[in-house]
């Protein structure tokens, strides 16, 4: 049981230390890229908006109008 906790730990901490990352200045345009960014699609924008205010039981924010049923 210990050695099973001594690798889990050991994969959360290798886990964890992989998404630590520095990015060069060179290597900043492509995530400056316009496919990159969240909102470049303003149908899919609108989609997730209107699901995320549909679960969360609560409007405006965001110009959404209507209460938390999902049929605004």
């Amino acid at each position: 049981m210990k050695q099973f906790l001594l690798l889990l730990n050991l994969i959360v901490l290798v886990g964890a230390c992989a998404g630590c990352v520095n990015v060069k200045p060179w290597d900043r345009d492509a995530l400056a890229h316009y496919s990159m960014r969240p909102d470049r699609d303003p149908a899919t924008l609108t989609l997730r908006e209107h699901m995320w205010f549909s679960r969360e039981a609560s409007n405006g924010g965001r110009s959404v109008g209507g209460g938390g049923c999902g049929c605004n």
